[in-house]
């Protein structure tokens, strides 16, 4: 086994070797692998002396980390792994793939971050003033500009489809940096990378459950064989009431709720009375997605775990409605699509239920140029999640809908969408809307939606 790899199996966080699994061992060993080393099935089965397929498994979830990406014609290579601050930042890598590109030499490269781009539209020396350590120079086949922008420390995109010199993939290779070449025009090129980088913007501004959970080291859980006395114990000296149960391993086993303890004998095992629990969390979840599967089980807490379903920590209601709260007052950078369709409709009052009204917009449109079923849908839900924040405080989701879409709604043509609260409780509540143009109605449509709270 290499050296780094052995130095890999060791820098396990304070965990004893015996309790790593062969899957933790490798992806222990690709983190401590140099940035930009090729890697392959084949060598870290080799290395690390376990079947391909074990190998495979982990290298994929590597991949899902960010420690390794693989890239069309070079392979699977070590990549810095992004933090969440710096996600706006693609890696050149990343934008080999985006181009179709053809990474002609400096792959050692790949995986460090792309700072800016500049298009390479001038005279040589007036160019090479704006290229910069970490830029990206798009050019066409102009060899010595080539050369001149890695010698300054940039990464070069050829467009066109036209190869390098054989002297300049050297250099590449010689100064770590990625010559690629991509068969877009420039124009094609700098549309492509300006598209993800705003991609990027709408990916930082989504939660995951790795930026709020609370860690292993702070969790107060229990193991399977305690008794309901200890936990009822554990619960008045800490005032929790929900904990995560474990087995010697680490490894999940369900959620115990100390309520649901009360009328049990103390001397009861929580693992004879603990029911499977068939959901988790995994720290790439995303915040949205983890409070729908709380909403859903009903329940106060989701054990965090790794890939072999040990115990990283917990998240709680508390936790997502806070950080949910936090994000509405976040400056808003990068919409999506539900966002830019939403904001063509404006509220005629300031106060409850109101009327959204707006017109028609090319891009709301089917190949018809017909309000499209799919975004009048989604109007409808967003005017009647609208209605219910305006009533109560809280979060919701869509429980069930029934709509029923009555006439067409040509381009450019004004419509109002109108939620009223049918009833509305503690736990749930159901909005009717009606959808009007030029004062004939062209859909209706139930929604029934679940409130919740921390």
């Amino acid at each position: 086994m290499p050296v780094s790899g052995r130095r890999a199996l060791l820098a396990t966080g304070g965990r004893a070797l015996s309790l790593l699994t062969k899957h933790e061992q490798i992806l222990a060993y690709i983190e401590s692998l140099p940035v930009g080393e090729k890697i392959s099935v084949r060598s870290v089965a080799r290395a690390l002396g376990v079947s391909e397929g074990t190998a495979y498994r982990a290298i994929k979830e590597a991949e899902n980390q960010g420690l390794v990406s693989t890239i069309e014609r070079v392979g699977t290579i070590r990549i810095e792994r992004k933090k969440r601050e710096t996600l706006e930042q693609l890696t050149f890598g990343e934008v080999a793939a985006i181009v179709d590109g053809e990474v002609l030499a400096g792959a050692s490269g790949l995986g460090k971050r792309l700072n800016k781009f500049v298009i390479g539209a001038m005279r040589l020396d007036d160019m090479m003033k704006y290229v910069e350590p970490g830029n990206l120079l798009i050019v066409g086949n102009r060899d010595e500009a080539h050369r001149l922008a890695l010698l300054q420390g940039a990464a070069v995109l050829i467009t066109g489809g036209f190869d390098a010199d054989p002297a300049t993939k050297k250099l590449a290779d010689e100064v770590g940096l990625p010559l690629i070449s991509s068969p877009y025009d420039t124009f094609t090129v700098a549309t492509l990378i300006n598209r993800a980088i705003y991609d990027q913007l709408i990916k930082k501004k989504i939660l995951r459950v790795e930026d709020i959970y609370i860690p292993l080291e702070k969790t107060v859980y229990v193991t399977g064989k305690q008794t309901v006395g200890d936990v009822k114990r554990i619960a008045q000296e800490t005032g929790h009431h929900h904990f995560p149960v474990v087995d010697d391993d680490m490894t999940v086993l369900g959620v115990v709720s100390a309520r649901d303890l009360l009328s049990l004998r103390d001397d009861t095992r929580v693992a004879d009375i603990l029911k499977p629990l068939s959901v988790y969390a995994r720290p790439q979840f995303t915040v949205a997605a983890t409070a729908h599967t709380l909403v859903w089980e009903d329940m106060h807490l989701l054990p965090v775990v790794d890939a072999d379903r040990r115990l990283l920590g917990i998240v709680t209601r508390k936790d997502i409605l806070k950080a949910l709260q936090q994000l509405d007052k976040q400056p808003h950078v990068g919409d999506t699509f539900e966002d830019l369709i939403f904001t063509t409709l404006k509220p005629r009052d300031e106060e409850g239920c109101s009327t959204f009204v707006g017109s028609v917009t090319p891009q709301m449109t089917n190949r018809y140029g017909m309000l499209s079923s799919g975004v009048l849908a989604s109007l409808i839900y967003e005017a009647a999640i609208a209605c219910l924040r305006r009533e109560r405080r809280g979060d919701f989701e869509i429980e069930h809908s029934l709509v029923y879409f009555l006439r067409p709604v040509p381009i450019e043509q004004e419509i109002e969408v109108e939620p009223r609260i049918l009833d509305i409780g503690r736990r749930r509540g159901r909005v009717e809307v009606t959808v009007r143009s030029q004062g004939q109605e062209v859909a209706k449509a139930l929604i029934a939606a679940q409130v919740w709270e921390g």
